[in-house]
């Protein structure tokens, strides 16, 4: 990505992250999931390096509004 992102939470999984990404996507605003886990091969990384939900700048004021009630963003 070449844009500047702002990331919204930091999760302790890719479960509750994919989630919250499946929500704002169903409201039209585009999101990442990032992690870091050996590809798969450490889950257990996630719990400690955390998985990253990261939206756009310019959408990042609806998203907090639209997760807030789901996720205590």
């Amino acid at each position: 990505m070449s844009e500047e992102t702002v990331v919204l939470k930091v999760f302790a999984n890719e479960i509750d992250a994919k989630m919250a990404q499946d929500v704002l996507v169903g409201e039209g605003i585009t999101a990442f999931v990032f992690k870091d886990d050996g590809g798969g091969m450490e889950p257990h990384l996630q719990r400690t390096r955390g998985v990253r939900l990261v939206v756009k700048p310019v959408d990042a004021g609806r998203a907090r509004q639209i997760l807030e009630p789901l996720f205590s963003i």
